[in-house]
């Protein structure tokens, strides 16, 4: 009777399986948003829209200054200052329309999926990247634009603190707001797959809702408006009472829950589609 050895065969390296985890998506998609050129550029953009056109808006402001009483106590120095908010929500929506569309676009989106075939944690893994490299990088230079924006404003001594109530929750309410954004940008990507398909609605749902209810009488539109996408979420950086818009906080909610639709509209059609 012959005994046979059998030699227990080395499985090799790259045959590890490893467990998919939300934590381990997350540093894969650190990894594809560093890597992406239009990652700095958009950035970029979005923080020299902030710093910069803030500044510019209250040199504007100190050369043609409120006159009267009822015009300086409604002046909001805050708000003023923070102007580039404005405008960089556009650079940050797209950047996270390109996070998800680009890799429609170039296909490369068939490889993270079959990596997780899950899908959703690929969405939240973009979601979580996306909303805190914006947090990061947009709160110091929303508080930049605060600074330099009360040092234009103090030559007409129309400047305020920093520890006034209220100006600390605009500054990182601003900052919250274009995160909010960011994600809009990519639940849009995802939802619609298709880069200039995604700006476009990105352009529509931040704009179109304004440009629609203008042409409604006075009346509805008035009523309307403080309800709008960019008017609600805007109203976090409000600092003197607006009567015209919503509270900040609850403009803000509203704003997320806009956000929040298009985000879970995105994961139910990644669930039910085909990459």
């Amino acid at each position: 009777m012959t005994t046979t050895n059998r030699i227990p065969t080395a499985r090799p390296a790259g045959a590890t399986s490893q467990r998919v985890t939300q934590a381990r998506v997350v540093r894969s998609e650190w990894t594809k948003l560093r890597s992406q050129p239009s990652t700095f550029w958009s950035l970029l953009a979005a923080l020299a829209l902030i710093v910069g056109f803030g500044a510019l808006y209250c040199v504007l402001r100190v050369t043609r200054p409120p006159t009267g009483p009822e015009a300086v106590a409604a002046f909001d120095p805050t708000a003023v200052s923070l102007t580039g908010v404005q405008l960089a929500q556009l650079a940050v929506g797209v950047l996270g329309v390109l996070l998800v569309a680009g890799e429609y676009a170039t296909g490369t989106i068939r490889v993270s999926l079959a990596a997780v075939p899950r899908r959703l944690p690929v969405l939240w893994g973009k979601a979580i990247v996306l909303a805190l490299a914006t947090l990061v990088l947009c709160l110091p230079a929303t508080l930049a634009a605060f600074l330099v924006g009360q040092s234009i404003l103090s030559a007409e001594r129309l400047d305020i603190s920093l520890r006034h109530p209220g100006v600390a929750r605009a500054v990182v309410g601003s900052t919250l707001f274009l995160s909010a954004v960011g994600l809009l940008g990519l639940g849009l990507g995802a939802l619609l797959r298709s880069t200039a398909g995604a700006v476009a609605g990105l352009f529509g749902l931040l704009f179109g809702p304004q440009l629609l209810a203008g042409l409604l009488p006075a009346d509805w539109s008035d009523k309307l408006y403080p309800y709008l996408p960019v008017p609600a979420g805007a109203a976090v950086a409000n600092v003197q009472p607006d009567s015209a818009a919503l509270a900040p906080w609850t403009g803000f909610g509203l704003f997320c829950l806009y956000t929040g639709v298009v985000l879970a509209l995105a994961a139910w059609q990644l669930r039910r589609r085909d990459a």
